[in-house]
């Protein structure tokens, strides 16, 4: 449902989850720009009277930006943060890691093509648990 209301209104659906016990439902969204916080409000208003029309219970509804640690979900994701540092957690254990943090290099057939210290590696998509950009902050002395 969330996959259908979000794009259309111009936004990237990147992530949602819901937490029973306490009935939030988060959804994360984006766009090339940027998310600010008139966004947030205009899609939360949508997502309040659909779930509403829809007979969805929740107790509250928070909608935001990903954030600078961005989850990386879609295999688009990484060919789109080409050049970004992020770090990319496994299934199983890949030459004696399951954690690796480089430079994303893109995408090659359904594999994710990552830059280490030790050389470009490349992961299937199907391999990957989870993934985050990873921020770099320069801290400039005045």
């Amino acid at each position: 449902m969330l996959e259908r209301t979000v794009p259309p209104m111009g936004f990237e659906l990147v992530d949602w989850e819901i937490q029973p016990r306490t009935k939030l439902v988060r959804v994360f969204i984006d766009k090339p720009q940027g998310v600010d916080v008139e966004d947030c409000a205009r899609v939360s208003n949508q997502l309040t009277h659909l779930f509403t029309v829809e007979n969805i219970a929740y107790e509250r509804l928070e909608v935001s930006s990903p954030g600078l640690d961005r989850p990386l979900k879609k295999l688009a994701d990484y060919e789109r943060f080409a050049g970004e540092q992020a770090q990319i957690n496994l299934h199983e254990m890949t030459d004696g890691a399951r954690r690796w943090k480089g430079t994303l290099r893109g995408v090659r057939g359904g594999n994710v093509l990552l830059e280490t210290p030790a050389g470009t590696r490349e992961f299937p998509f199907s391999a990957i648990d989870k993934a985050r950009l990873v921020p770099t902050i320069e801290w400039r002395k005045k």
